[in-house]
Parts: C-alpha cells; structure tokens; sequence
C-alpha cells in the first residue's frame, strides 16, 4: 500500500473566506484523508484482480464528478 501524503487544502467558504473553525477543519481533513485511503486499496485491488489502473481512475473521476450538493438552494 502507498504511504502518498495527501496534500491537504486550505478550506474555503462559499464566499472564498478561509474556514476558521478548527474542528470543522479537522473533521474535512480526516474525510479526504479516508476516501484517499480507501480509493487506494480499491485501486490496489483492481490492479492485483487484473484490472486496468487508468479505467480505474476514471472511474473515480467519474464518481467524484457525480457527487450532488443535496444542500444547494437554486435547485440545481
């Protein structure tokens, strides 16, 4: 397994703010940091079962672009 170190990012407000509050801060941070370590032993995975690793990276591409934003207020 990879020990890749996750570039974390700042947190930003819709308004381009910084996110000030330290435990909401955290709490982001360790989310990415689980879906990086879960989307690498899937990864892993699929390779050692003889899968394709570029199929498999679109195909999270393909997830991350589908995720909705069940809190959006336009409706969109």
């Amino acid at each position: 397994m990879s020990d890749a170190k996750l570039d974390l990012p700042t947190w930003l407000t819709p308004t381009g703010e910084k996110l000030s509050c330290i435990e909401k801060i955290k709490v982001l941070n360790e989310n990415l940091q689980e879906i990086q370590a879960l989307a690498q032993e899937a990864m892993e995975d699929a390779i050692l079962m003889g899968g394709d690793e570029t199929q498999f990276r679109q195909v999270i591409e393909t997830i991350a672009q589908s995720l909705t934003n069940p809190y959006r207020k336009d409706g969109k």
